[in-house]
């Protein structure tokens, strides 16, 4: 193992990966040396917010980008027989899986992203959120991490090697008075990693939560009204965030340089929220 390639060997899957974060943080983990499972819901996903044509045509975009190896795959991470069953496409081409990120996820409604801004819900407050947009909510932040890390991590626990990650977000840090089925989604994803955390210290296999700020990505685009001044990327860290940013937290978590970090929540946010955990 080089110090260019620290993560050669190691096989990567990363829920959302077809477009956004997710895909920046394939990139990443491609360029450290991972072989990497690129996901996404649909052969067809990163058409979605005009990110690419097909899985495949990513997968292959980020091999011969960061010079790695990378398998297409997709599925209803909701679901647990298709959780079951690209976990089970990967572990045939590659062998288990030694690192898991959970990014699946976002604020997007029981009809998906084709509805309203980029799938985000109507009335999203306490009290006034339709319950099949609360379930929506729910289930593609939180379950979907639960589902994936029930199917890998006993092979993780067997062999005493892995590192899990999630995806919360800063909104699952504070109350807010919109965006709160979100929030509870992602503070539920928060917690659920501590606890996680604790149960797997015994095997040595890390698990954290990077929690991002603001993120330019192309839904984050249409779905956001941004403030113009916040969009320059360098001089200052009052400003929004870039996928790379939180992509090189993910790497580095997922080295053995990070391996004695357990159980953090990490927020990648410029210091926009100071406060303790």
């Amino acid at each position: 193992m080089s110090n260019e390639k620290p993560l050669a060997g190691e096989v990567a899957w990363i829920t959302g990966s077809s477009r956004g974060l997710g895909r920046v943080m394939a990139e990443e983990l491609c360029r450290l040396g991972a072989k990497v499972a690129v996901h996404g819901t649909r052969p067809d996903s990163p058409k979605t917010f005009g990110e690419g044509e097909s899985m495949q045509q990513v997968a292959n975009d980020i091999a011969r980008d960061c010079d790695g190896e990378t398998m297409p795959c997709w599925g209803d991470m909701t679901d647990e027989a298709d959780v079951a069953r690209v976990a089970s496409e990967v572990r045939e081409k590659w062998g288990p899986v030694d690192l898991l990120i959970c990014c699946a996820g976002g604020d997007i409604g029981a009809a998906g992203t084709s509805v309203g801004r980029g799938g985000r819900p109507e009335a999203d407050d306490c009290l006034n959120i339709a319950l099949p947009d609360l379930q929506s909510v729910m289930d593609r932040n939180l379950k979907t991490a639960i589902l994936c890390c029930r199917e890998v991590a006993p092979s993780m626990m067997e062999r005493k090697h892995g590192v899990i990650i999630t995806v919360g977000s800063i909104a699952g840090c504070s109350g807010r008075p919109s965006g709160s089925t979100y929030a509870v989604a992602k503070a539920a994803l928060h917690e659920y990693t501590r606890c996680l955390a604790e149960q797997l210290k015994p095997y040595d296999i890390p698990v954290n939560c990077v929690a991002p700020g603001s993120t330019v990505t192309e839904r984050w685009k249409q779905i956001n009204d941004p403030v113009a001044d916040r969009l320059v990327d360098e001089g200052t860290l009052d400003r929004y965030g870039r996928p790379h940013e939180v992509a090189s937290v993910v790497g580095f978590l997922c080295t053995r340089g990070a391996h004695f970090i357990n159980g953090h929540v990490i927020r990648v946010d410029g210091g926009g929220q100071t406060f303790p955990c």
